[in-house]
């Protein structure tokens, strides 16, 4: 018998803690990414468009202009990018699923990840705990190496 679609959110927090990452939770994910994949290869491509568009002419003034506001389409773009890539890598992990590792558990732990953060974060990796040992081991190296 197939489980009911997850139309919203709280469909899915409403869910028993026992139904964690069952077919309609990992379903409704899918979606979720895949929506999001395709609002930003759509970006993307406006992005691209604005860019090649944006061959200035004029004075000092709109020349240095156009090209900041280059800089920051270009910024935008690969932030974009690089999300889009952590997305299309997140969809992977998600359909290949079947193991402890798959989508949901964290990479570090095999804990799961819990609903309220993929919510926030669709594409994370890392449980709450995972992530923050992380930010921390990254925080110290940071400190360590600007002194």
């Amino acid at each position: 018998m197939p489980l009911p679609l997850i139309e919203d959110e709280s469909q899915l927090l409403a869910m028993p803690e026992g139904a964690y990452m069952n077919e309609a939770q990992l379903d409704f994910f899918r979606r979720r990414l895949l929506a999001e994949q395709a609002e930003l290869e759509a970006a993307l491509e406006e992005t691209r468009r604005t860019i090649v568009d944006s061959r200035g002419a004029g004075d000092e003034a709109d020349l240095a202009a156009n090209e900041e506001t280059l800089r920051l389409l270009l910024r935008q773009a690969d932030r974009e990018t690089r999300l889009l890539r952590k997305i299309v890598g997140t969809l992977k992990r998600l359909n290949e699923g079947g193991d402890v590792q798959g989508y949901g558990f964290c990479e570090e732990t095999g804990a799961p990840i819990g609903l309220r953060r993929l919510l926030l974060r669709p594409t994370a990796t890392l449980c709450l705990e995972a992530k923050q040992r992380q930010e921390q081991r990254e925080h110290h190296y940071a400190r360590r190496h600007s002194a």
